[in-house]
């Protein structure tokens, strides 16, 4: 059973920081694609950020700059540092991922329960 475990939430002011973790436990055979999502109650959940296995990455336009995504392949983490938080980066964060499982079982995506981030003064 795979299963990803994020932690790092919390209630920041505006202009602060916060380090969301995810880590990926479990039998597979290796991981993808990570990245980060966030979905606000009414929306969508959006993409934030992705980072390959190789390390390229991705970010949505509203963090850019100020948001960084990494991650670590031996221990099966993704981290994302966020700075200068706004309140409109209230939200709560998923973790997510691209797990090749094995031949047999083939690929498939997993997502975190969620961790709340308030940015609020």
């Amino acid at each position: 059973q795979v299963q990803l475990v994020e932690s790092g939430g919390g209630l920041v002011q505006p202009g602060g920081s916060l380090r969301l973790s995810c880590a990926a436990s479990g039998s597979f055979f290796s991981i993808n694609a990570m990245g980060w999502y966030r979905q606000v109650p009414g929306n969508q959940r959006e993409l934030v950020a992705t980072i390959t296995i190789s390390g390229s990455t991705n970010y949505a336009d509203s963090v850019k700059g100020r948001f960084t995504i990494s991650r670590d392949n031996a221990n099966n983490t993704v981290d994302l540092q966020m700075n200068s938080l706004k309140p409109e980066d209230t939200a709560v964060y998923y973790c997510n991922a691209d797990i090749y499982l094995s031949y047999y079982y083939g690929r498939r995506y997993y997502w975190g329960q969620g961790t709340q981030v308030t940015v609020s003064s």
